[in-house]
């Protein structure tokens, strides 16, 4: 590929990223590092755990993305007594027109594009692992048969402060397994005033199409391709082993307060994520900013605070921020 073609598949993906996100922003006020965070995972093909108070428009900005990027949409209400087959689907007992009965399958709400996982952690541990095989394996096993969902493939599962009464927290299998953690804030007064004005007049403004599912498929591809140094790949890999309580990167602050630290998938969040980055500023290759980019919401819900790392009520965020300030770039 010569370096004119690189230079537009470049400009093509940045300009299209950045559509998307004026288009949203017709519709959503604000919370920019949400929605970055949120395109930034459809388009590595991961999926995000947004986390927030009621009534601050989580389920507004899902719906929304979807809308914009012209795919189907499907929201779950998770509650304490929805089932794993009120999600995945079961074998239904269909009658013939000649009165004979057999056996087929109904598909749930999981069989689509994207899907909202609305108050995820409101939900028994057995439901909520219904979508451990299809946020992984991008698939769907009932009985003895196999499934495939169409990509892509996003969920985007929203959940109160696990200190909330009524809730179940999410297993560390599951967390591992979405892109990004990101935390939603209550507004600032002038986005209230925004937002008073956008939804109490007669009308609301509505997000109209922009992306078409092969231009998403294609903008995978493109990320995907971006090539990472060694030496940068290494900063992510000490990034994460910094996580750790027991490897020579370990951090003071990790050895302290933590149980557990980032798996390896974390890193490539970082990777994945970094590459993205490095389109989006307009590069071809990733710098060791692109991987300090979003290392908060890559592995804020990776590391697992010990016993006295939850008594003194430890952001994980903390010691991430001490990481990132005391981890070298390069080592000697």
């Amino acid at each position: 590929m010569t370096t004119t073609q690189i230079e537009s598949q470049v400009s093509e993906f940045t300009d299209q990223f950045q559509r998307v996100k004026d288009e949203i922003g017709r519709v959503i006020v604000g919370n920019d590092e949400i929605i970055d965070g949120t395109l930034i995972s459809l388009i590595s093909k991961g999926h995000v755990l947004l986390e927030g108070i009621p009534g601050i428009g989580k389920t507004k900005i899902v719906a929304t993305v979807a809308d914009v990027l012209h795919l189907t949409f499907s929201r779950i209400q998770f509650t304490p007594d929805l089932m794993p087959g009120d999600i995945v689907g079961s074998d239904v007992v269909h009658e013939s027109d000649t009165g004979e009965k057999h056996l087929a399958f109904q598909k749930g709400p999981i069989f689509t594009h994207i899907l909202l996982a609305d108050e995820i952690n409101r939900a028994t541990p057995k439901t909520q692992s219904a979508l451990l095989e299809a946020m992984q394996e991008r698939s769907v096993t009932v009985g003895t048969t196999t499934h495939r969902l169409q990509p892509p493939f996003f969920v985007l599962a929203t959940q109160n402060p696990l200190e909330m009464e009524g809730t179940y927290p999410l297993p560390e299998a599951q967390l591992d397994r979405f892109f990004y953690k990101l935390k939603i804030r209550y507004p600032e007064p002038d986005d209230m005033h925004e937002i008073m004005d956008r939804t109490t007049r007669r009308e609301e403004p509505e997000a109209g199409v922009v992306l078409d599912r092969e231009q998403i498929l294609a903008m995978r591809d493109t990320a995907r391709s971006v090539p990472i140094a060694r030496a940068v790949q290494d900063y992510a890999i000490r990034l994460t082993l910094a996580t750790h309580p027991d490897t020579p990167y370990s951090h003071p602050l990790t050895q302290r307060y933590a149980r557990f630290g980032a798996s390896p998938r974390g890193t490539q969040t970082l990777v994945i994520g970094g590459k993205v980055s490095a389109l989006l500023n307009g590069r071809v290759h990733v710098s060791c900013e692109d991987i300090r980019a979003f290392m908060l919401p890559a592995l804020r819900h990776r590391v697992l605070l010990n016993f006295e790392g939850e008594a003194e009520r430890i952001d994980t965020d903390t010691i991430l921020e001490a990481i990132i300030r005391d981890t070298p770039e390069t080592t000697e």
